[in-house]
């Protein structure tokens, strides 16, 4: 796969402390080499993976190969009460019945006094019922500091928290509470990508479902965190099986069998996706090369409806379960893809100078002496793989280690042996090989065979110490970058958002959130038009965006993901 993917160079990625290891492990198993600030130069590397945010600075100074897995500014959405401030702000402006998937919410310490009407009010109106309410901290993840109450006199905290109504009627299987964690991958907000990945995980409260004691949170809760020390985790439960988690799939084939409009619950939840990430386009600049994986709570009712639970920044890869191997290990391979390096990235900076300055490969500095592929001076031994005879080195220090190359000096006036080749002529072959972003594998293979058993007579310099790079300049526009109609479908993730023309146009550059929101208004009465009037869709879909629209959206979800244009008709008027 490495030869596939990136040449001759092999890919270079980075890890931050804490970086999962499912990460570091489906790299590997790509051909990919990790990072060595020690050895190797500053800006040396392809993919720098953190679970926390970047600095400014990184964000500043980013390269045209290199990609980072955050977005700046996403806490606007992955903090529960810049979430809620957000979702308010977007009821006021666009109505409550587009953005009613968001349970009622109250920040606390401030909003104290509003939470303290409402909840009198309710108990007014329900007759001396109270409805349920959550409380979570803001800034906590895997279900830390979470409880439930009815009365408010249980309402204790002393950090700023958030209350929200408790969905106290959520659908249950075999008894037992389930939250969906759906994967999405925003690879830009300025215009706004969104891709959702068709698998997820479903996840159990591991004792059944009861309002008679809010204080069980094994009841109450889907974190795995907290569930996994639960009695009941290893448990064979009815239906659901030992552990707490299903894959989308399995949870697919339930919904199969239910009496339940399948395409309008994934579309509606693919709304959701897309009208949260709409609250945060104001806030987020942009900053090219960066995507975003973020992990969506959604809990779904006992009437189908689908709610947002919560956004999760740096969503948790470990591989606790078989479950987790299946849908997280696909994940991370199809987040690389969705990165859409190049040949040319492999390079790095040594590739974009190429490119910059139009030759097809730059001299070397060193008069006497020229860059040979290491497989010409050190043969491979049987056992050694091709990707290892050309990233292994004996000189860790040497700063062209990481392009495949050894630096190799050239005694002209040596006499000839009969089997060696002028050194500019030679030179000029190798360069050849690798100066072009069009090269083919077998090309290189082909190269290597007939180099293989070529003496030489050159010897390697000594290694050279070098100062590390500080951010090289290699001047490239970043406003323009990623700005084709990207494609539907990346191994598992499917394109969202945009799903037509109009929205591709209104996110671009200042979005016109106003346009974006009528426009998913329209495609969900579409849909919901269709079911009613089958016939007449049927007819109407033949004609539908294929012919005058650019795009040809996926409708994400089921299992065999169809076009919308066979789930609705795009060009229809909604009445």
């Amino acid at each position: 796969m490495a030869e596939r993917e990136c040449g001759f160079a092999p890919l270079v990625f980075r890890l931050h402390g804490g970086a999962p290891q499912v990460v570091r492990e489906v790299l590997l198993e790509r051909g990919w080499e990790e990072y060595d600030e020690e050895e190797q130069e500053e800006g040396d590397w392809n993919l720098y993976w953190r679970s926390s945010g970047f600095r400014n600075s990184d964000y500043e100074n980013i390269l045209p190969w290199q990609r980072l897995n955050h977005h700046p500014k996403m806490s606007q959405i992955t903090r529960k009460d810049c979430l809620a401030r957000h979702m308010r702000r977007m009821k006021i402006a666009f109505g409550t019945a587009l953005y009613d998937f968001s349970p009622a919410a109250f920040i606390l310490p401030n909003e104290y006094r509003k939470f303290l009407g409402v909840y009198n009010r309710n108990r007014t109106t329900d007759r001396g019922k109270s409805r349920f309410w959550i409380c979570k901290p803001v800034d906590l993840s895997r279900g830390r500091g979470i409880f439930l109450f009815e009365d408010i006199k249980d309402l204790v905290y002393d950090s700023s928290v958030i209350v929200q109504r408790y969905i106290s009627n959520p659908l249950l299987i075999s008894g037992y509470k389930f939250d969906l964690r759906i994967y999405v991958c925003v690879k830009s907000f300025s215009p706004l990508v969104i891709y959702m990945h068709q698998e997820g995980l479903v996840r159990f409260a591991t004792e059944k479902y009861t309002l008679a004691s809010l204080d069980s949170l094994y009841s109450h809760l889907t974190n795995t965190s907290i569930n996994k020390f639960g009695m009941c985790y290893a448990m064979d439960k009815e239906r659901v099986g030992r552990g707490c988690k299903w894959t989308m799939s399995r949870f697919r084939s339930f919904l199969h069998k239910q009496d339940v409009n399948e395409v309008l619950l994934w579309h509606r939840i693919s709304n959701i996706v897309t009208l949260t990430l709409l609250t945060a386009i104001p806030c987020i600049p942009s900053s090219p090369n960066c995507l975003e994986l973020l992990g969506f709570d959604i809990l779904i009712d006992a009437s189908y409806k689908p709610w947002l639970l919560e956004v999760n920044h740096s969503p948790a890869l470990s591989l606790d379960c078989p479950a987790d191997v299946t849908v997280k290990k696909g994940l991370i391979n199809d987040i690389i893809d969705l990165m859409n390096y190049k040949m040319i990235d492999s390079f790095r900076q040594k590739g974009y100078c190429r490119k910059r300055s139009g030759s097809r490969y730059l001299r070397p500095k060193i008069s006497n002496g020229f860059l040979l592929p290491k497989i010409l001076h050190a043969p491979p031994s049987g056992n050694k793989s091709w990707n290892q005879s050309v990233s292994g080195s004996s000189s860790s220090q040497d700063t062209r280690s990481n392009t495949g190359y050894a630096t190799c000096s050239v005694h002209l006036n040596s006499k000839s042996t009969g089997h060696e080749k002028d050194p500019q002529k030679l030179y000029d072959e190798i360069n050849d090989e690798v100066g072009s972003d069009d090269l083919k594998l077998t090309t290189f293979n082909s190269t290597r065979q007939s180099h293989r058993n070529t003496p030489s007579i050159v010897c390697k310099l000594p290694s050279l110490r070098v100062h590390k790079l500080k951010s090289p300049a290699v001047p490239w526009n970043r406003v323009t970058q990623d700005r084709g109609v990207p494609p539907c479908r990346v191994g598992d993730f499917i394109l969202t958002f945009p799903f037509n023309e109009a929205t591709w146009k209104a996110s671009q550059d200042q979005a016109d959130v106003k346009a974006i929101t009528n426009e998913v208004h329209k495609l969900t009465n579409r849909l919901v038009s269709s079911f009613k009037e089958k016939e007449r869709t049927k007819m109407e879909s033949s004609q539908s965006i294929g012919s005058r629209d650019k795009f040809e959206p996926l409708l994400w979800g089921p299992k065999d993901p169809p076009l919308l244009s066979k789930c609705c008709s795009l060009n229809s008027e909604v009445k």
